[in-house]
């Protein structure tokens, strides 16, 4: 029998949607590409992150070379929400090619059979935070940009600004231990937490549909980490969902949702003050908003992520006044 095909063999280059019983094989050019470890948290993962959305499965595509699976694409499905009017969307996540075939067209091949099939499909647009390097890809591609989004930091301690000037670093991949808040399924699933969102305002540009099931998934891997502390007695008065991970010597607060009735700006100030002397942490992040400012926050000039657009059903590019978003929807996941 001869080797399998690799590079240089004849066999062409083939693109088909990916099924279920691609997993093992997609699993393993994620570890190779992406640095995946092969254990059964990140087979979790992969199944949380892309199977149990209760938007829907992502969409993914496969290269195959003969029968080598050597590139991955695939998009989340991601609902938002426009003055009451359902807005159906993917947020560009995980793609990965052997390195043995890079240089051969491979990303650009899957995202342009990707696109074409959620424009039959009648998704409204695609949006992500690319990194410096893949950002250039995208734009060759059509994405459009929209902005860079500022990102205000909370220092929680006297000693904090200079400990995280010395974790100029990435941050671990997988969440600090929650020592603090309670599990986000047991704060959602509290019948106040319904009436919560339900007084939420409609807002005239785009923001994440949130509802129960939403933010049950969203926020209800374990390994993740993500924990739900409340601003009062009840989830009805406000909470917040935030993740503890490790970056350098210091540890940082993502708040990735604040929710209060209504959405007031001054319940929300609070709960974003009582987020600082609970958390555990020595310094605490969100996306720019009045509410932070006033809660504290400080900007960092240049530090948050560039969001960019592809329209598939329209192509005007919403400006960014028009853009909902908090540190929940952009945060690499």
């Amino acid at each position: 029998m001869g080797a399998p095909a690799g590079p240089a063999g004849s066999a062409e280059i083939e693109v088909r949607p990916a099924t279920g019983g691609d997993d093992r094989a997609v699993l393993a050019l994620l570890g190779t590409s992406l640095g995946w470890v092969p254990d059964e948290q990140h087979a979790a993962f992969f199944a949380w992150k892309h199977r149990q959305n209760p938007a829907g499965a992502s969409p993914a595509w496969v290269a195959l070379h003969g029968e080598r699976v050597v590139g991955y694409r695939t998009f989340v499905r991601w609902e938002f929400a426009q003055a009451g009017r359902a807005v159906a969307a993917v947020r560009a996540v995980d793609t990965a090619t052997h390195p043995d075939y890079r240089g051969r067209g491979i990303f650009s091949r899957l995202t342009r059979h990707a696109l074409a099939s959620l424009h039959e499909e009648g998704v409204a647009f695609v949006f992500n935070t690319p990194n410096q390097r893949s950002r250039p890809g995208y734009l060759k591609m059509g994405w459009q940009p929209v902005a860079r989004l500022a990102v205000g930091l909370r220092p929680c301690s006297l000693a904090a600004p200079w400990r995280w000037l010395r974790s100029r670093v990435p941050a671990e991949k997988w969440s600090s231990p929650p020592t603090v808040g309670l599990a986000v399924g047991e704060v959602v699933g509290d019948p106040g937490a319904e009436r919560l969102l339900e007084s939420q305002p409609l807002v005239p540009g785009l923001a994440t549909h949130r509802h129960k099931a939403f933010l049950e998934w969203r926020y209800g891997f374990g390994p993740l980490g993500y924990r739900a502390l409340l601003l009062a007695d009840e989830p009805e008065e406000g909470f917040a969902i935030v993740r503890l991970k490790r970056r350098g010597a210091a540890v940082e607060g993502a708040v990735c949702e604040a929710l209060v009735p209504g959405a007031d700006p001054h319940r929300r100030v609070r709960l974003l003050r009582r987020l600082a002397t609970r958390v555990g942490a020595d310094h605490l992040l969100d996306l720019a908003h009045p509410a932070a400012w006033r809660a504290g926050f400080v900007p960092l000039p240049g530090q948050g992520p560039a969001l960019v657009y592809r329209g598939l059903t329209a192509e005007a590019v919403p400006p960014r006044d028009q853009w909902h978003l908090t540190l929940g929807d952009v945060e690499l996941f």
